[in-house]
């Protein structure tokens, strides 16, 4: 597989993709780690391990910023926030593993009623192209503190932080086969570890179309499933909020990551007395930003991952010029203004001519019939309405078939507690757009996938129940 830094669209590298034999292998040798061993390694000598990890992982920072920053066009300072995150996941859990397990219960005809939390045995790890090494931690590091072996396949245009970490894994100490990497095709790779008998868990990330399918194909040997699929957040201003703040701060929430980001806050609802002045601040905020060439400290925001998805997002600024929607910012390439629109922002000081650079792109009271409104984008594009009623509001929330994440901005304790139950979603920040945090519970509900990640609860998800019953 040839791979192109989107920021210069020159091939820098390739790497060999895994034929369904070698899955096979793979999946097999898994299998055999974990029978030989790995399951009944000793919880402290697991935790050394993974610590080992986390340690090597720091070390080797900037080495694994640069490759992503690379591979994907990730902002450096970006990538490196991204390896260190990286790095605190296998802390987490390797400090998890001595706070884990079962637990007794008192039951009705006495005797001693206790539970254990058992691994799986072999899972695999199918990780996107938009955060490629956090995420592949967040799925490894538990399955592994809980005594699984892995098969991590990454995603096709962001392989190389992955194989990295199996290096690096392996020079920590952890054991031959425990952890694989295999990069590939999905319907090569990823259909073959879905379907292999010996796979007993698929934790996948990535859009909800290959979601339905992978769960479609795992659902013949009753294969466990965690599945984070696509979003389309909304962000939710209230007047009494600090709403200054929530504009300064709002359009990273969504074109942080060129916007490649499932809980990009893409949706924007403002309450009506303040939402003249919010667009007017939010857009000032946008042109702020720092677009251009990721190897740069300063840069905020690199290129798109892929010719082929800048072309996905200009087809939909197509359909809203098309549709009659204002543009206040943005709408195209740099320097050249969307047909039909207005508001082009300038060129960016030292933005490259080449690479799949996009100008973040807003825009105003948008019909939300339209694909813009109800579709994830994945790219540089929001999408902002005032609201009057907090119930019509709600309502237009929640019409989404997604629920991954969102914001609701307000002063108004018992408003903030109401709107929260209120929103279905599986994640919700208040006065915040943040939606990640290792200690706790990620993911979505409806569309946007099933179980967790992070947190105890992805620990749960990588564990079979057992009860066991002594009689007096």
């Amino acid at each position: 597989m040839k791979l192109t830094n989107p920021a210069t669209e020159e091939v820098f590298t390739e790497v060999a993709a895994a034929t369904p034999g070698e899955v096979n292998a793979a999946v097999a040798a898994a299998h055999r780690a974990w029978e030989g061993g790995w399951r009944a390694l000793a919880p402290g000598k697991r935790a050394e391990i993974l610590f080992r990890i986390a340690r090597i992982l720091r070390e080797r920072l900037e080495d694994l910023a640069q490759l992503e920053c690379a591979n994907i066009g990730k902002p450096i300072s970006d990538a490196r926030d991204e390896i260190g995150l990286g790095a605190r996941v296998f802390e987490y859990y390797a400090g998890a593993i001595g706070q884990f397990g079962g637990q007794t219960i008192p039951v009705a005809r006495g005797g001693l009623d206790f539970t254990l939390r058992e691994p799986l045995g072999v899972v695999a790890a199918i990780v996107p192209w938009n955060f490629p090494f956090p995420i592949a931690c967040w799925k490894a590091a538990p399955a592994l503190a809980a005594g699984n072996c892995v098969v991590l396949k990454p995603a096709s245009l962001s392989p190389l932080t992955a194989l990295r970490l199996g290096e690096l894994a392996r020079s920590a100490g952890l054991p031959p086969d425990v952890l694989q990497v295999l990069p590939g095709p999905g319907a090569a790779v990823g259909d073959a570890l879905v379907t292999h008998p010996l796979v007993r868990k698929i934790s996948f990330t990535g859009s909800t179309e290959v979601g339905r399918r992978l769960m479609e194909l795992a659902a013949r040997d009753l294969k466990r499933v965690s599945l984070e699929l696509g979003g389309k957040s909304p962000n939710i201003i209230f007047a009494d909020a600090d709403w200054q703040r929530a504009a300064d701060t709002s359009p990273l929430s969504v074109f942080a990551n060129t916007g490649q980001d499932c809980c990009a806050r893409s949706r924007v609802f403002v309450e009506r007395s303040v939402y003249e002045a919010f667009v007017e601040r939010f857009v000032a905020a946008t042109r702020k930003l720092i677009v251009g060439d990721p190897t740069r400290d300063a840069t905020q925001l690199g290129p798109l991952v892929s010719a082929s998805q800048r072309a996905s997002v200009e087809d939909f600024l197509t359909d809203a010029q098309q549709c009659g929607t204002k543009f206040a910012c943005g709408g195209s390439r740099f320097g050249v203004p969307p047909s039909g629109g207005s508001g082009a922002l300038p060129p960016a000081s030292g933005t490259p001519n080449k690479g799949y650079y996009l100008q973040p792109t807003v825009l105003l009271d948008v019909d939300q019939t339209t694909r813009c409104w109800r579709e994830e984008i994945f790219g540089p594009v929001v999408c902002l309405v005032p609201f009057d009623d907090e119930a019509q509001m709600l309502r237009d929330v929640n019409a989404s078939p997604y629920g991954l994440s969102g914001s609701i901005w307000t002063n108004h304790l018992s408003r903030a507690l109401r709107v929260a139950r209120a929103v279905q979603s599986g994640v919700l920040s208040i006065n915040s757009h943040s939606s990640v945090h290792v200690e706790a519970p990620f993911g979505g509900c409806k569309q946007s996938g099933l179980g967790r990640d992070l947190g105890m609860a992805a620990l749960e998800g990588y564990t079979e129940l057992k009860n066991i019953y002594v009689a007096e």
